[in-house]
């Protein structure tokens, strides 16, 4: 059981704040972000805010894998604090309800990760079978791409529940509530962050499937029996498949390591947040 210092669970003041007259002292803290009250917490809304920032304009998936790293870093360390573990000690629906969130979390990331290396692999197949003009071996490798990118849609959509939280009871202290909203927004953040990234990595290989599956690109048993002037036109056609493919290989190892960076924190934090619960040291 982690030792009792007796630190207060409320947040210390601002210097400006600390400076007003005691009256004011009194006033109501908003619950909502971003938050000041610690140094800590306002540093996780920075992070919520980057992430949230990135959902809104979701650029390369290794950029959203990146502030999900940073944003998990700075919720771990707000999970030392006593005030945010005496808000899960006191709080349990939220406790309750950041454990399964984390558990889905964990759950998605490793489906994302056994589906990123499949796709890896399917994509390496359908390069060899564009390269060698094999059309059962390329038929079969973009259905399994196709394969691959569904389950990444199916992800996408699983992931974005764990951002469902019960609302803070209002006969807690406001530091208290304060900290759980914060938590409940960090997992939220990390759910729709999460969809995005799974939803980026799904669009570059259903644009490489595109260009596979148009009339241009796939070559059919009539195209076989042309002439061979034809088979210059062909490898000419094949070119911006072949990139295609090139730009999913390029993005799952851009994004290999990050994956498994990300499912590591999420793991960590859910133990903490176990050893919480259960009052252990972490």
């Amino acid at each position: 059981m982690a030792p009792s210092f007796g630190r207060s669970i409320s947040f210390p003041l601002s210097p400006a704040r600390a400076s007003r007259p005691r009256a004011a002292a009194y006033h109501v803290r908003s619950v909502s972000l971003p938050c000041r009250s610690h140094p800590l917490l306002a540093h996780l809304c920075t992070h919520i805010a980057a992430v949230r920032s990135w959902v809104a304009a979701p650029a390369s998936p290794s950029t959203g894998l990146a502030h999900l790293d940073a944003l998990h870093a700075a919720l771990s360390e707000l999970l030392l604090l006593p005030e945010a573990r005496s808000a899960l000690h006191h709080g349990s629906a939220i406790a309750a309800c950041l454990l399964d969130g984390f558990l889905l979390l964990a759950d998605a990331h490793q489906g994302f990760q056994e589906t990123v290396v499949e796709l890896w692999a399917h994509a390496a197949e359908a390069q060899a079978a564009l390269r060698r003009r094999d059309d059962a071996r390329l038929a079969s490798a973009v259905r399994s791409l196709r394969r691959a990118e569904k389950e990444l849609a199916r992800l996408a959509a699983s992931v974005r529940s764990a951002a469902k939280f019960p609302t803070p009871s209002a006969s807690r202290s406001a530091a208290e509530v304060e900290v759980s909203g914060a938590l409940a927004e960090a997992v939220a953040a990390t759910a729709c962050a999460s969809a995005a990234v799974f939803s980026a990595v799904e669009s570059v290989s259903s644009a490489a499937t595109s260009a596979l599956a148009s009339k241009k690109t796939m070559t059919s048993s009539f195209m076989s029996l042309v002439k061979s002037a034809k088979a210059a036109s062909d490898d000419e056609k094949g070119v911006p498949s072949l990139e295609r493919l090139d730009e999913v290989d390029a993005c799952v190892a851009e994004i290999q390591s990050a994956i498994d960076k990300v499912f590591r924190t999420i793991l960590h934090i859910r133990v903490a947040l176990l050893n919480i619960q259960t009052e252990t040291c972490c």
